[in-house]
């Protein structure tokens, strides 16, 4: 085989790797995970607008907790908001302090940086089965449309949980923290 020869099949392979590898980034990305950008201020401190981030589309259990991405329908822009209670939770706020109730408990959430605002939710909620209640993490009034507005949601609209912050990259802490 002449020199110029095997240049040419080690081209060929470099070609199909290439290839294979720029195939499987496509489907990771088309059924596996979603690029999304965070729209507005409704996450404060946790998100910021403008911020990219990967979101899982695999079927899973959402928790207490989990960053998700809620389709609106109706064509409208998808929302991104902290799943707060599942189905058979009972979610409150308590109207004086802004605290949010979980089950009668106080809800922990060193994410929370103002007093939660009650919007348009009166007493008590139970979140039905199959269904989850969300909040964005700026409670302040008007900033964040949420189940305190909407009511709980169908586990069905939930487009996937966020994994992992893309930008900026000087805060690529965990979802989760104060940043």
């Amino acid at each position: 085989m002449t020199e110029q020869r095997k240049r040419i099949l080690g081209i060929y392979e470099w070609v199909e790797i290439i290839t294979a590898a720029l195939i499987a980034i496509v489907l990771i990305f088309t059924f596996v995970f979603r690029l999304v950008d965070v729209d507005g201020t409704s996450m404060l401190n946790t998100l910021h607008d403008k911020e990219r981030l990967i979101l899982s589309s695999l079927p899973y259990t959402p928790t207490r907790g989990d960053i998700v991405v809620v389709d609106q329908g109706d064509n409208k822009q998808p929302l991104i908001k902290r799943v707060i209670g599942l189905a058979g939770d009972t979610v409150a706020i308590d109207e004086e302090t802004g605290e949010v109730y979980l089950n009668g408990e106080v809800l922990n959430e060193p994410y929370v940086d103002v007093p939660t605002a009650m919007e348009m939710m009166v007493g008590e909620i139970t979140v039905p089965e199959g269904n989850v209640f969300v909040m964005g993490d700026n409670r302040a009034a008007g900033h964040s449309l949420d189940s305190r507005t909407f009511g709980c949601i169908d586990e069905d609209r939930l487009i996937g949980k966020a994994v992992f912050r893309l930008t900026p990259f000087n805060r690529m802490g965990g979802l989760y923290d104060k940043s």
